[in-house]
């Protein structure tokens, strides 16, 4: 009988034992594999979380987008490290992270936030078992938290008069600036919005766009921004993943405000392809000047983030095939477009019974 095995330096072994008939032969094979096993137990490091988690984010610098790294850090620093930034990591218990899942509870935060904190500690304790620091990871033995009330976070949405009403109060508003002050800047929010709201990309997305990402019709996705403070500048790099690298066609309202919106750039100085479309807004002034657009339109007032939702939501509400929508949304799993969308889609109930009533 023989068995093979790695040992703790991942170096490959081999028992071999000779055992007469099968039973015997079986648990010598148990026995000699939990010998094993104790013998290449990975040892502990005494480390304490605040340590690891320097090292780890050290690590994600090369891994990750700058955005995700500060994200990463405030979810630490606001609800992890207050907690266990002295604990030794050898000592954390699923008693311990229970008690933690309990404090955050009582802070009553919404799920999203406390499943995001719990999702980055377990993947920081999941990269100290990947170093040989640990052998288990507690956070995983006790699940993350839940939506014990089964209801699914409301979604906010401009339907298209909402839409059009918003639109026009922004028009309106750039075209007084311009003929007034002579100022075309204004126009740069106007396009922003309709550039959400017609191709549903992310916000930093829309900031990095550039005349050489238009080919006719066509919308390429290659880039992303992070606005930081003046002092930092902003960073400049690829898009939240793969998937959100993506060509998406676009419908003739915004071909006709982005032509519009080339025809003003080109009368600046030194204008060529590498303009910005929207100019260089900033998340703050995008804000405000969203609040004022939908304050003169008389609707709600919705976040940036929502215009997204708005171009989703009428796909879904008009039975677009969920694939599409999760392409032109840049998710990297279906899973979560559906998920978010779901309950848009048309009930299917009656056109399934009807298959099996044709039988008859």
């Amino acid at each position: 009988m023989r068995i093979n095995f790695l040992d703790d330096s991942g170096r490959p072994k081999q028992f071999t034992r000779i055992a007469y008939g099968s039973d015997v032969a079986k648990t010598l094979e148990m026995k000699l594999i939990n010998e094993i096993k104790t013998k290449c137990e990975i040892p502990t490091k005494k480390i304490t979380i605040q340590e690891l988690f320097n090292e780890y984010v050290e690590v994600k610098k090369y891994e990750l987008r700058e955005s995700s790294i500060i994200r990463m850090k405030q979810a630490y620093v606001l609800y992890i490290l207050p907690t266990y930034k002295d604990y030794r990591i050898d000592k954390l218990t699923v008693n311990d992270i229970q008690k933690w899942k309990i404090s955050m509870e009582i802070r009553n935060l919404s799920l999203s936030t406390k499943k995001i904190a719990f999702t980055y500690f377990s993947t920081m304790i999941n990269y100290a078992i990947k170093m040989g620091y640990l052998n288990d990871n507690p956070l995983s033995k006790v699940g993350s938290f839940k939506n014990i009330l089964g209801i699914k976070p409301k979604i906010d949405f401009y339907t298209q008069e909402e839409f059009n009403k918003f639109i026009i109060s922004a028009k309106e508003i750039a075209t007084e600036r311009e003929k007034q002050f002579n100022d075309v800047s204004e126009w740069n929010y106007y396009v922003f919005f309709n550039i959400a709201f017609y191709t549903g990309l992310r916000k930093g997305e829309i900031h990095a766009l550039k005349w050489s990402d238009i080919d006719g019709s066509y919308l390429m996705v290659s880039r992303s921004i992070s606005q930081r403070n003046l002092k930092n500048g902003d960073f400049e790099g690829v898009p939240k993943s793969n998937s959100s690298i993506r060509t998406l066609q676009m419908p003739l309202p915004l071909i006709e405000v982005l032509t519009k919106q080339k025809q003003r750039q080109q009368l600046l100085h030194n204008f060529d392809d590498d303009f910005r479309i929207c100019g260089s807004i900033r998340d703050n002034t995008l804000r405000i000047r969203k609040s004022v657009y939908s304050s003169k339109a008389r609707i709600k007032n919705i976040r940036t983030h929502d215009f997204r939702h708005s171009h989703a939501t009428i796909l879904a509400n008009n039975n677009i095939n969920i694939q599409e929508v999760a392409r032109r949304l840049g998710h990297a799993r279906i899973e979560l477009t559906w998920n978010t969308y779901c309950h848009l889609y048309p009930k299917e109930e009656e056109k399934a019974i009807a298959v099996f009533n044709s039988f008859n």
